[in-house]
């Protein structure tokens, strides 16, 4: 198989990651600002779908608002890129050190939703689905500083108010939150996939709301990502995806896809190519620091390859026949019958005739199914 991607392969860039200037808490950049349009025309080239960003991505080198949209939308034009999705800063400028939609100061909670609506509108014009919403500055290190409880009811009305703006604009648009459990705050609001979807069930349109989950911030807090995406899919609420790679509970790394945790990249692909996800195939990543401006390339051309490897792989242990064999030994297939027959109840449960000492004899052969994939990832099958 070649691992040339294509637009039919749906991959997206943001372009806060291919424009990263390698700035971090500790040293001044080693990359000078990257022009959106060059941005947009090297993606092409490399084989991406799509490219996203924040509103105040596309002023990197031209300050004039109206000037750097009209360049960006020539470059999409002339090369065919579209905007799947659109977010905003609401965490770089030092307004929101306190946060946005939950700071304490209401002055800054009206100006943020301002900002939101603002590009929300150019969203809709450059025919973006879907608007990633990342509350990296919601939370505290202070825990006398804010009541969580009326934190999260700032939080809902936030969210209430901009879908209503988005029904009310006749947008198209559903809205992703993108959770993760620290950095740069020390406690964020809404920190894992789970408190996210229990956080969407309070609000006034559910429908309209769902995640946007990263393989590092849920691989921060030392959870699976790979269930976490299975159980967001399980409830309709998987809307985007942001991938890249971390080694473990460290800060957020943003390594390039299938580096770090490689056996659960696997699994990940796996999920979303056989798992129903239809969406966009985005990179959240950056550049090593390390990197010139022409090994920004290299490395986004490495997450699309890891990623068209990790399909192939995927693909390969799904119909090997031996796999197969393997799974159902392990009576994998036996869970998705249901526990009780469509007419029975729970009357039914008293009738059942069950040796509990040789049921608790039964293996379920997981070892060799899990030998079987490592040795498809390997490439050695």
């Amino acid at each position: 198989m070649a691992y040339d991607p294509t637009p039919a392969d749906r991959f997206t860039f943001g372009l806060w990651t291919v424009g990263w200037q390698a700035r971090d808490p500790f040293g001044d950049a080693t990359r000078a600002p990257l022009d959106p349009v060059e941005a947009v025309h090297r993606l092409a080239e490399l084989g991406a779908y799509g490219v996203t960003f924040h509103d105040d991505d596309l002023l990197a080198v031209e300050p004039d608002r109206d000037t750097a949209i009209a360049a960006f939308r020539k470059a999409l034009d002339a090369t065919g890129l579209v905007v799947p999705m659109a977010t905003t800063n609401l965490f770089t400028h030092p307004v929101f050190k306190d946060g946005a939609f939950t700071a304490n100061d209401r002055d800054i909670r009206r100006y943020a939703l301002r900002k939101v609506m603002r590009n929300l509108d150019l969203a809709a014009e450059l025919g973006a689905g879907t608007y990633v919403l990342w509350g990296g500055r919601e939370g505290a290190e202070v825990d006398a500083a804010k009541d969580v409880r009326v934190a999260l009811d700032r939080f809902k009305e936030a969210i209430d108010l901009l879908c209503q703006y988005a029904i009310d604009q006749g947008y198209d648009i559903r809205f992703a939150l993108e959770p993760k459990p620290n950095e740069p705050r020390g406690d964020i609001l809404l920190p894992t996939v789970g408190h996210a979807l229990g956080f969407i069930s309070t609000l006034e349109h559910q429908d309209m709301v769902g995640l946007n989950p990263e393989v590092g911030h849920e691989q921060m807090a030392g959870l699976n990502f790979v269930h976490g995406v299975a159980q967001a899919l399980w409830q309709g609420k998987l809307f985007h995806i942001d991938l890249n790679g971390q080694h473990g509970p460290k800060y957020d790394q943003d390594l390039v896809f299938g580096t770090g945790d490689v056996k659960s990249s696997f699994f990940l692909v796996d999920l979303l190519e056989h798992g129903g996800y239809d969406g966009p195939r985005h990179f959240d990543y950056k550049p090593l620091r390390t990197e010139d401006p022409a090994d920004v390339w290299t490395t986004a051309s490495a997450n699309m390859r890891n990623y068209l490897i990790l399909k192939e792989r995927a693909a390969a242990f799904r119909t090997d026949p031996e796999v197969q064999e393997a799974l159902r030994a392990s009576r994998v297939d036996q869970l998705a019958v249901p526990t009780l027959a469509p007419d029975e109840t729970h009357e039914s449960l008293a009738g059942d005739d069950f040796d509990l000492d040789e049921a608790a004899t039964r293996g379920y052969h997981y070892a060799r199914l899990d030998q079987l994939a490592i040795e498809h990832l390997l490439g050695a099958r």
